[in-house]
């Protein structure tokens, strides 16, 4: 079985606060950032023990959440395909194109006026590309990029979030429509990837999902599933996890899921992680795979 994201950029927690309520997990803006820096601190030896090989930068000032790598970009080879943020995540997508283009990648830009949440929305497996829309990224995009890089595109769309009367949510700060799985790295993770007969693993929550893209989803048989629970996805976030195909670095709140991949045979460390999670970020979002 090939080994997967075997490297990551990573930056630091040195900036990051959760002040721009941008997702629905900020529901404390009161931040301890040295405790954020030690749980980003445990990520990286996890990572490390794991055989992952780690590119570290600062994080840009001014964004508070440059930490979370993820969303600077889709990776593959030597191309990036850059994301297209929420405001306040601007001064980001400036930093990461300075950043991928020093590591040699070939920068290219969605087409102008589409969103995109870079590996945070898309999500690889083997020649696969698992693909979110609707709050952070637009079909359009995630096409674009698909086809740019050669990928066979998976388009999902996961649950909105709800006002009182069964209205999906505009967020305040950022004028998007909201989502606890606002992206699908929050629903979705890739715990193996395919190799020649062998089919790739994946694990997912089905009650993330709108209708359409859970029926999909249970009847997709290109991949293996492991199911995960609503409750594990969206209050433990069990699927923002970093596998190699034989380690996985997931939650250390998410049991359920724990034994269904030591029931695989894979290895599990679980790093404990409370301030990182205040921005609705986790493991998964704190890396970026190049």
């Amino acid at each position: 079985m090939p080994l997967i994201n075997q490297t990551v950029l990573m930056s630091d927690a040195l900036h990051f606060s959760a002040d721009q309520a941008i997702n629905p997990y900020y529901g404390d803006p009161n931040v301890d950032r040295s405790l954020a820096t030690d749980e980003h601190h445990a990520i990286t030896r996890a990572l490390s023990s794991a055989g992952i090989k780690i590119v570290s930068v600062p994080s840009p000032e001014k964004s508070q959440d440059g930490v979370y790598t993820a969303n600077w970009a889709l990776v593959r080879g030597d191309t990036a395909i850059l994301a297209r943020l929420p405001d306040v995540r601007k001064a980001e997508e400036v930093y990461a194109e300075e950043v991928l283009t020093q590591l040699g990648k070939t920068i290219v830009h969605v087409p102008k006026g589409l969103k995109f949440s870079g590996q945070g929305d898309a999500l690889a497996c083997g020649n696969l590309l698992f693909c979110g829309q609707g709050y952070r990224s637009d079909e359009a995009a995630q096409e674009f990029a698909a086809n740019t890089l050669g990928y066979e595109r998976i388009q999902l769309q996961t649950i909105p979030e709800r006002d009182e009367q069964g209205n999906p949510v505009i967020n305040s700060v950022s004028g998007w429509a909201d989502s606890f799985f606002y992206d699908i790295d929050l629903a979705l993770s890739i715990i193996k990837a395919p190799e020649g007969d062998t089919k790739g693993l994946i694990a997912y929550c089905p009650e993330a999902f709108m209708p359409e893209s859970k029926a999909f989803l249970e009847s997709f048989d290109a991949v293996e599933k492991i199911e995960v629970s609503l409750e594990e996805a969206q209050h433990a976030f069990a699927s923002n996890l970093v596998s190699t195909g034989e380690t996985v670095i997931m939650s250390a709140h998410a049991p359920l899921l724990a034994e269904a991949l030591k029931a695989r045979g894979l290895t599990i460390i679980t790093p404990e992680i409370t301030e990182l999670a205040k921005g609705g970020g986790y493991i998964r979002c704190t890396t970026l795979s190049i």
